[in-house]
């Protein structure tokens, strides 16, 4: 079986606005040197996330990612964390650019 990106949510994220939410990194992608030094975490939301100002409802996977670093200490797949930013589409992914964040723990901690 293929490992393919998570496909957008048919629960539509607003286009762009306020979010919070709360799930688990998946995935984190760490980019080449070659290219502007940033960070990203795939990470699949729990129900409680919320959407200020929207008429839409969450999606299931929100793209956190951090601008000029190249890892973000504690951020690893596997753990949970509570987040809050703008979100906005970016290649079809609802992306979250410099959110706010906590970690909360690893998913089998919270189990």
């Amino acid at each position: 079986m293929a490992d393919a990106a998570p496909e957008p949510s048919a629960r539509p994220l607003p286009r762009r606005g306020r979010i919070a939410g709360r799930g688990f990194v998946e995935r984190i992608t760490i980019f080449p040197r070659s290219e502007a030094a940033r960070f990203a975490a795939m990470v699949a939301l729990n129900e409680d996330a919320s959407a200020s100002g929207s008429s839409g409802q969450i999606g299931t996977h929100v793209r956190l990612v951090w601008t000029g670093q190249r890892k973000i200490s504690g951020v690893d797949p596997g753990i949970t964390l509570a987040f809050e930013g703008t979100v906005s589409t970016v290649d079809g992914i609802p992306t979250v650019h410099n959110p706010r964040y906590e970690i909360i723990g690893r998913r089998e901690e919270s189990l």
